[in-house]
């Protein structure tokens, strides 16, 4: 099969040939777009990332390796940005903060040039990643946690007071915190970090507030690269905590290890959450408050909560989704979500079910970054 016929078997692909019939060189190498594939095969063509062959057909299956020619692209820049480029990859690999948030922030940034730079730091980071973990016997370098809920969940108290017990463990904690954008006027208030005050003093905790910029599903369009920089900074544990959502807004389902749904005691018919949708991708739920006169209600909702999510399809083999009930106010249960959290990794990452689940996130992530190239591309505006 050459690779016109291979082409054509994939939607996609044809939308790549029909805008403008570009290269898949000079696609994979023109970084206007901002965008950078998670995977490619290495090829042997010069200035080339990978394959058309490896990349839409067996390259999903097995043998992805990640882009090899860095270098290549580096002389493409100026003296100015190379020393930037220099700076921040050498800063974050020795777990500067400081290096990591401007490295964020540049990933973040709509600036056609600086997207440029952003591609080359994160093939870097990519490389230096891949190589950590075959160092690691290809396990995972840090736990991915995402944590949902409604407004006023209590997400932001609980990162609080979870964090610190992380980094009294001797753990590094990143907080990846997105808000709402204004619908009018685009700004965000970005205030999730005032209400973690003594983490974002903890030098073994990082703490980024980012905008969602009309992004739905709860999280940022650059979410999965902050994670991937956060762990390249040394960072053992990833916290993403997502804007308050809906039933049906999980993205960051597609991003974690372990999906954590907190929600309020008291919110009235809590199992109106229950109609398939948020709480099925749930792997924890986590009732907070559950202090003073709410202890009764959060015991109620955790009763109903048992009941309601045996009615579910069970997604692991090896893991059943538990309720549990914690008070961010008083410490109760917080170890305890922690003990479950430590669980569900051995069992996941024991039974081959986490590798799985982040080569599945891996694919989603690839046809995500495919789909904003071909928009940018074709110009059509992202809705």
């Amino acid at each position: 099969m050459n690779k016109s016929s291979t082409l054509l078997r994939f939607p996609l692909c044809q939308l790549l040939k029909n805008v403008g019939k570009p290269s898949w060189e000079n696609f994979c190498r023109k970084s206007s777009h901002g965008f950078t594939f998670p995977y490619g095969q290495r090829d042997n063509s010069p200035g080339s990332f990978c394959s058309w062959r490896r990349m839409f057909s067996k390259g999903l299956k097995s043998g992805l390796e990640y882009p090899a020619a860095v270098e290549q692209q580096t002389p493409e820049l100026s003296d100015k940005e190379q020393r930037l480029l220099r700076k921040l990859y050498t800063g974050l690999i020795q777990g500067h903060r400081a290096c990591l948030a401007e490295a964020i922030t540049l990933i973040e940034s709509t600036h056609k040039r600086k997207k440029e730079v952003a591609q080359v730091l994160l093939q870097k980071v990519l490389t230096h990643h891949r190589e950590q973990e075959q160092l690691n016997k290809g396990k995972p370098l840090a736990f991915r946690v995402g944590l949902s809920g409604p407004p006023g969940a209590g997400k932001s108290t609980f990162i609080e007071c979870f964090g610190k017990m992380l980094t009294e463990r001797r753990h590094k904690v990143s907080v990846l915190a997105v808000d709402p954008s204004s619908s009018t006027t685009g700004g965000s208030l970005l205030g999730d970090k005032t209400r973690m005050t003594e983490l974002s003093r903890d030098l073994n905790a990082y703490i980024r507030p980012s905008p969602t910029r009309g992004t739905l599903g709860g999280v940022t369009r650059t979410t999965n690269e902050a994670i991937l920089l956060c762990e390249g900074g040394g960072y053992d544990i990833v916290l993403v905590e997502t804007v308050g959502v809906g039933q049906s807004e999980f993205a960051v389902a597609d991003m974690v290890d372990m999906f954590v749904l907190l929600l309020p005691p008291a919110g009235g018919d809590e199992l109106q959450g229950i109609k398939r949708g948020i709480i099925e991708m749930a792997d924890l739920v986590v009732i907070t408050k559950a202090d003073g006169d709410l202890i009764v209600p959060a015991r109620r909702i955790q009763a109903e909560y048992v009941s309601a999510l045996k009615l579910l399809h069970k997604r692991s083999k090896v893991w059943r989704p538990k309720v549990m009930r914690i008070s961010a106010r008083t410490g109760e249960g917080i170890s305890d979500v922690w003990d479950k959290m430590t669980e569900f990794q051995e069992l996941m990452l024991t039974s081959g079910e986490l590798l799985a689940k982040r080569r599945r996130q891996q694919k989603v992530w690839m046809w995500n970054v495919s789909k904003k190239a071909c928009w940018a591309i074709s110009g059509i505006t992202q809705k």
